[in-house]
């Protein structure tokens, strides 16, 4: 495997690795200036997550009484799982719940019970953060936190549930109410190897800072941030099969799992002759896993129409695989505190090295570099291929299932 110091030298395009070191910010000036561009951090520091949060006043804005009242520090927070009385034409029968957690019954489960949970059988994972519609990730965290399905657990014997619906902290306004939901198999299953959904406490090692959905969200590892519901607070069990997200009110895919997709870094319009040109970005290993990254350099002829995603001149492109940033060889340097990859989910205890690299619903960063072009106008695009052998943007999603447009950077060299 090379090192992150290492180039791979052939043709118009250069692969080269991104260098070691302290985490870097990604500028245009570092490209202008024809450096290599250092990794993004594995772990984005909670402060520095894009943030997309609803609501207004926005919940991580309150101050004093008004966290209180809203249950959002860890000494007022609280969770109640209650039973879901809907029933319809089609649904005959409610849900069923032995146990219910309320606060009208003082039952409510708070923070120390849930961390105490934690102890017996919490999990960690490394997963990368993204919208469904926004066209680059929001960050990377190591989240730590009890399954879901051990937390329902406490509820006893359960009937007639199909969905789990869960929400946040809103202001008592139904306009700003967001939720969102699973299927009860989703909720208490996964594929060997996948992460569970789970209740988060702690990013990076430390609580969850409000700005980040503390004291607790919940964290659905294959999905977009909107199944990830920040400031949780209640949780409904149902016999609706119906989901009930906010985002299926608004014409997305409430169940499109997180797709495989390469993020370029912003970079400089223009470049003189001889100077080499460094081109870095992200890529997020989805629900179907990533084979590797690989871009395409086309030179742009005056007089000639734009190439077109898919047309003729697209397809006939000979694409070139970029270096993706390799597993790091001592994580001791990348987690927080003492906490060993064995204790991480999508590592082997033995080893203490990933099970796949990047980690699955993770991110990592890819780099390579152009050298000896003529002066001219250019286009480069850049694209993921997953383990089925799909191309970003295959497998061809629906409106608004999630975007996963191929990114394209156009540049002068003169």
């Amino acid at each position: 495997m090379p090192t992150r110091r290492q180039f791979i030298q052939g043709g118009a395009i250069a692969v080269t690795a991104v260098v070691s070191g302290p985490a870097a910010e990604h500028t245009a000036a570092a490209a202008s200036e024809g450096s290599v561009p250092a990794p993004h951090p594995l772990l984005t520091p909670a402060n520095e997550f894009r943030d997309v949060s609803r609501g207004n006043p926005k919940p991580h804005t309150l101050t004093g009484e008004d966290l209180v009242q809203a249950r959002l520090t860890p000494d007022t927070w609280r969770l109640e799982i209650i039973a879901d009385p809907f029933t319809s034409d089609v649904v005959k029968e409610p849900a069923n719940v032995e146990k219910q957690f309320t606060l009208a019954d003082g039952t409510a489960l708070d923070l120390p019970a849930l961390i105490g949970l934690g102890e017996t059988c919490g999990v960690r994972y490394l997963k990368a953060v993204q919208c469904l519609n926004i066209a680059e990730p929001l960050g990377q965290g190591l989240w730590e936190g009890v399954p879901l399905r051990d937390v329902l657990r406490l509820c006893g014997a359960l009937q007639n549930v199909r969905r789990i619906f869960y929400h946040g902290f809103h202001n008592n306004d139904p306009q700003q109410l967001f939720q969102s939901s699973l299927s009860y198999a989703q909720a208490m299953e996964n594929a060997p190897g996948d992460p569970p959904v789970f209740l988060a406490y702690k990013l990076n090692g430390d609580p969850i800072p409000l700005s980040r959905g503390g004291p607790v969200r919940m964290i659905v590892p294959w999905a977009y941030g909107f199944k990830s519901i920040k400031w949780l607070q209640r949780i409904s069990l149902t016999n609706d099969y119906q989901a009930n997200d906010t985002y299926a009110k608004q014409n997305n895919d409430p169940d499109s799992p997180m797709k495989t997709a390469a993020y370029l870094d912003k970079l400089p319009n223009q470049f003189p002759v001889g100077r080499t040109i460094y081109v870095s970005g992200r890529v997020i290993s989805g629900f179907s896993g990533l084979e590797r990254v690989e871009a395409w350099l086309h030179r742009m002829e005056p007089g000639k129409p734009p190439v077109v995603y898919d047309d003729v001149v697209y397809r006939a492109a000979e694409w070139t695989a970029c270096l993706l940033e390799p597993e790091p060889s001592d994580w001791r340097h990348v987690l927080p505190g003492e906490i060993s990859p064995a204790e991480v989910l999508g590592f082997d205890p033995n080893t203490k090295r990933a099970r796949t690299w990047p980690l699955r619903y993770g991110m990592a960063s890819w780099s390579l570099a152009l050298r000896d072009l003529e002066a001219g106008q250019y286009e480069l695009h850049v694209r993921a291929v997953d383990l089925n052998g799909y191309a970003q943007p295959e497998p061809r999603p629906m409106l608004k299932a999630g975007k996963n447009a191929v990114e394209v950077y156009r540049f002068e060299v003169s």
